[in-house]
């Protein structure tokens, strides 16, 4: 008898929910724990209880000995699209910097909405974070390629201060300090336009589609909605936000259309 691995374990509860029909929500709700806790649970990244395991057993309409057999087959579990399964296991869900096109994006970002007097560093960069996001779910591709942490002010880009230290060294932006509502602020204004041929209509649509929503927020009030999102919430303190994640979100974060591809 082989050793199930939590990720085996995570995998066949979600296959067990998605053939019910029931999100995370719903789930997590019929056996009482927090939605980010099953969602740990279903990316393996949580050990899981008896009890928890009985309880989800009996939600699932499975018996417990059958959710932890050596061969697991639900009865009712179709793949009705294969492909789709082949590209979410080619995916690459651990990102690569992509030094030239983070900082197009940062300077497409600054030229729409640098004017604005909220937009400073924290709300740029929760503008990166969404669009990263948003864009990996729905095209499952990286976007800038930044790597995010769980930090107390909400996901946090690594090394940023880098690329944004060698973009003013380059005089392609500027940065000064000033005060909003009476508090410090870190702001950049933008020196040279962005290169629109280094990133794709698909990728200028979603950043267009974040600016839209989010660049009039306040820091404190795109900070807080960015807890509440599933990528920070899963994800222990100062640990790097896992991408896939992503797949995990619920309206109003999600950023794409699952009923139409559904139907």
């Amino acid at each position: 008898m082989k050793e199930l691995t939590l990720q085996e374990i995570g995998r066949r509860i979600s296959k067990l929910r998605k053939e019910k029909d029931l999100s995370q929500g719903e789930l997590s709700k019929l056996i009482s724990i927090s939605r980010s806790s099953l969602t740990q649970i279903e990316l393996g990244k949580r050990n899981i209880s008896v009890l928890e395991l009985r309880k989800i057993s009996e939600v699932l309409s499975v018996s417990y000995d059958k959710l932890l057999a050596d061969e697991f087959h639900p009865k009712r579990y179709v793949i009705e699209n294969p492909a789709h399964f082949i590209i979410e296991e080619e995916r690459i869900s651990y990102p690569s910097m992509n030094p030239v096109k983070i900082k197009e994006v940062l300077l497409y970002l600054l030229e729409k909405c640098a004017g604005k007097p909220n937009v400073g560093e924290t709300v740029l960069y929760k503008l990166l974070y969404f669009s990263d996001f948003n864009y990996y779910e729905i095209y499952e591709e990286h976007l800038s390629g930044a790597t995010y942490r769980k930090m107390n002010y909400g996901p946090v880009p690594q090394n940023i201060e880098t690329v944004v230290n060698e973009m003013i060294d380059a005089k392609k932006i500027e940065r000064f300090k000033t005060t909003f509502h009476g508090y410090p602020q870190t702001r950049f204004i933008p020196l040279v336009k962005p290169n629109l041929q280094l990133l794709k209509a698909s990728e200028t649509d979603v950043l267009d589609k974040v600016i839209e929503q989010f660049s009039d927020w306040s820091a404190t009030a795109i900070s807080e909605y960015s807890h509440k999102d599933i990528p920070w919430m899963a994800s222990q303190n100062g640990e790097v936000i896992d991408y896939e994640l992503a797949f995990y979100r619920e309206a109003p974060f999600s950023a794409r259309n699952y009923e139409e591809e559904n139907v």
